[in-house]
């Protein structure tokens, strides 16, 4: 995906020469300013993506497996959290389950 500018450079010659007036100071034709605009954006896009090492053809599949590989990682977190909980749940209430059978000295439990 790399651009090199010649499309950008010819719309800017367009811009330039075109219009009432000539030149900048003059009226551009909104499609040539629309069509600036898309060309700048679409080459930003592509240097941005080059910078990020996503150029490539295998650029989507890579990223397409970084976000299962994210989504994984966040059910796994989201159900460890879970298990967490649920065994601190148990533990409290075995403890207070403990607590209450001494409590009421439930027999075999405690030796006086």
């Amino acid at each position: 995906m790399k651009h090199d500018g010649e499309m950008l450079a010819r719309l800017v010659a367009q811009a330039e020469s075109g219009g009432v007036g000539g030149g900048w100071g003059g009226v551009v034709d909104m499609v040539t300013i629309r069509a600036l605009i898309e060309e700048a954006a679409e080459m930003g896009a592509g240097r941005a993506l080059e910078r990020l090492g996503l150029s490539d053809r295998g650029a989507a599949d890579d990223v397409r497996e970084l976000r299962q590989l994210l989504g994984a990682w966040r059910d796994a977190k989201k159900a460890a959290r879970g298990a967490l909980i649920g065994w601190l749940v148990r533990v409290a209430l075995a403890l207070l389950l403990l607590g209450l059978a001494v409590k009421v000295g439930l027999p075999g439990l405690v030796r006086a």
